[in-house]
């Protein structure tokens, strides 16, 4: 069962705590996102493979973190859940970014022409990219997970719709029709609003400052375009703001430790046990809190 499962692992953890082996980091769990877990400087022996973002550790011994509901370890699935996670906002940014470079290239360049040809593309494989990422986000609040994927997936529809029903009989690409006519923000909104949350999140979580200014910059840039109170100078502006930060961010979420972007493991291992172990399980943890 998996509440026999994670009480083992709680109950080897505290009686291995007395001897000498791999780094325990203590870290406090925070609502909706995973926060750096800073080290005790206790030690504990534990017997298993090697997994996680070291891969210079030794076979036999493996970085333990301690969580609210007990000890976890990065495991090669966290690791790959993390890459894929961090690689499609790398797609995302990459794509945005030529995308919107047509903004400031000259009309008369072939480089221009073969990306405003393609420009589409470029929005389907962001989107993909994004969608990839807020599948694999992790956020302790499950309904705050689901409501950015439920907005990148209303951002999807009404971007097939916008093309298909205005933009393709107008004979314009999306991008173009959006840029033209500004109430199809409208229909396209919810994807940049789901983006906007994931970069909240990550700006809210780790106190990254691009992520911050892009819980503005973001919104800002699309009000201003659907209400017509920005004008195209500062829209571009902007614009050329949200292509670099965004580029920025994606990029410096490979300097973070794997461990950041998952969080305390125990939260989500707790919350995926069954309502009767999940309560026995907090019963037998509290025990052992009043016992020590």
């Amino acid at each position: 069962m998996a509440l026999q499962g994670l009480s083992t692992v709680a109950v080897a953890a505290s009686v291995c705590a007395r001897s000498p082996g791999s780094r325990v980091d203590n870290g406090a769990s925070r609502l909706c996102c995973g926060g750096r877990i800073p080290s005790s400087g206790r030690r504990i022996s534990v017997r298993c493979k090697a997994v996680g973002e070291n891969r210079q550790v030794s076979l036999n011994q493996t970085t333990v973190y301690e969580g609210i509901y007990g000890p976890w370890t990065v495991d090669d699935s966290d690791v790959r859940e993390v890459i894929l996670y961090r690689s499609g906002l790398v797609t995302a940014a990459a794509s945005f970014m030529v995308a919107a470079s047509t903004a400031f290239l000259p009309d008369d360049t072939s480089i221009s022409a073969t990306l405003k040809q393609n420009v589409d593309l470029f929005y389907v494989l962001g989107s993909g990219g994004l969608g990839l990422s807020l599948l694999l986000i992790h956020i302790y609040v499950s309904e705050i997970k689901r409501a950015l994927q439920a907005l990148w997936g209303l951002g999807v529809l009404g971007s097939a719709a916008t093309y298909f029903a205005l933009a393709q009989p107008a004979d314009k690409n999306l991008v173009q029709y959006v840029i033209d006519n500004p109430s199809a923000v409208w229909f396209v909104g919810p994807l940049f609003a789901a983006l906007t949350g994931l970069v909240f999140k990550e700006g809210l979580c780790y106190g990254k400052l691009e992520a911050g200014l892009l819980t503005f910059v973001i919104p800002i840039v699309l009000l201003g375009h659907l209400t017509g109170l920005v004008d195209d100078g500062v829209k571009l502006t902007l614009l050329a703001s949200w292509m670099a930060l965004f580029v920025i961010f994606a990029g410096r979420k490979f300097t973070q430790p794997i461990k950041d972007d998952i969080g305390d493991k125990s939260v989500f291992m707790f919350n995926s046990l069954p309502d009767d172990e999940r309560k026995a399980l907090f019963e037998k943890l509290e025990q052992q809190k009043a016992q020590n």
